[in-house]
């Protein structure tokens, strides 16, 4: 296993983590149901150990609650010994309250997971998405409120836009409060929305980035085909998250079918060894339904791609520059340029 710090921290993490999202019996959404009990999850975290990954991911959402559940139970023994990392923000119960990231709610959706995860801390807390109605304000004083009590030792953040996380973190310097030191977000060969603004805002601030969905929604592992678009037991066939340019994934997936054959890998290995080729990237989450799905997974960190295999991916999945991205470039003038680089 390789490791790496999150963020501007002492804490070490390893390249790849595990995400407990498919943990428990019961609908995770809409059409997704899970079907992973205690002794298969307990298998499943054992072997991960076994790899050497330190970083657990789960949230309060998942199989309402039960990946949480599932997973303090597996970690029983081990407490000392990993990371556990959590989310709140979508809705975790029945009243019109249990939403959100207000005060009231962020201070009781922590202290439930707690109890779930049957911990005295949780090591990383990241709010899952954003709230549209609750102030910003309100929200990271629950956080630093939740640090201050020794409740979460870190904090994070996913999905939320450049713009409002840079809005957070000039808040959290002006009141003195725990700083994010992640960003979980969606990253892959067919999701590279990441690198127009979030990318240059975290390589900035200092704040780690794990990747979610690195195989988009499993469309990457191979199994969708034009041949066969909806092949059985594939998410994505009723649960369309994330969104995937279908025609140009096919492409993709073609491309590195013919990597994974060279290296003796499988497709799923090759693209998430690319995500780890990028320097603003901390750790790739990779979760399962089947343990032969994790094993094949573990060994994407043991790929090296060579430069040629990196540039042809980065050629075929690179994403049309949006304004203003696309006039940044002409901000260096000629004459500078070449007196201070020589180029």
């Amino acid at each position: 296993m390789q490791y790496t710090t999150l963020g501007k921290t002492g804490l070490v993490v390893s390249r790849l983590s595990f995400g407990a999202m498919t943990f428990g019996e019961g609908q995770l959404v809409p059409g997704v149901t899970n079907s992973i009990d205690q002794a298969i999850a307990d298998q499943m975290v054992g072997r991960v150990m076994e790899a050497g990954i330190n970083l657990f991911d789960t949230a309060d959402a998942y199989t309402n609650g039960e990946s949480e559940v599932i997973l303090g139970k597996a970690l029983t023994g081990h407490r000392d010994e990993v990371i556990i990392a959590t989310k709140s923000g979508f809705r975790s119960g029945q009243a019109i309250t249990d939403t959100g990231a207000s005060y009231r709610h962020i201070m009781m959706a922590a202290e439930a997971s707690l109890k779930r995860l049957n911990t005295d801390y949780i090591d990383l807390y990241q709010l899952h998405i954003p709230d549209p109605i609750t102030p910003l304000e309100e929200t990271l004083r629950a956080l630093d409120d939740l640090v201050r009590q020794g409740k979460v030792r870190y904090i994070g953040y996913s999905n939320f836009p450049a713009w409002k996380a840079a809005k957070m973190v000039g808040i959290q310097k002006h009141y003195n409060y725990a700083p994010f030191i992640a960003a979980q977000m969606y990253y892959s060969l067919l999701g590279r929305d990441l690198e127009q603004e979030v990318v240059p805002f975290v390589e900035d601030a200092g704040i780690g980035v794990l990747v979610w969905s690195p195989l988009a929604g499993g469309f990457l592992s191979g199994k969708y085909t034009r041949e066969n678009p909806t092949p059985d037991g594939g998410r994505l066939n009723q649960f369309k998250l994330p969104p995937i340019d279908v025609e140009k994934g096919y492409d993709v997936v073609d491309a590195i079918k013919q990597i994974a054959q060279a290296h003796s890998a499988s497709p799923a290995q090759v693209a998430i060894a690319w995500i780890l080729t990028k320097p603003f990237i901390s750790s790739v989450i990779v979760g399962a339904n089947k343990m032969h799905q994790l094993e094949d997974n573990l060994q994407a960190v043991d790929l090296t791609l060579t430069a040629t295999e990196i540039e042809q991916l980065d050629t075929l999945t690179a994403p049309p520059a949006l304004y203003p991205g696309w006039m940044q470039p002409l901000g260096w003038d000629a004459q500078v340029k070449t007196a201070l680089h020589g180029d």
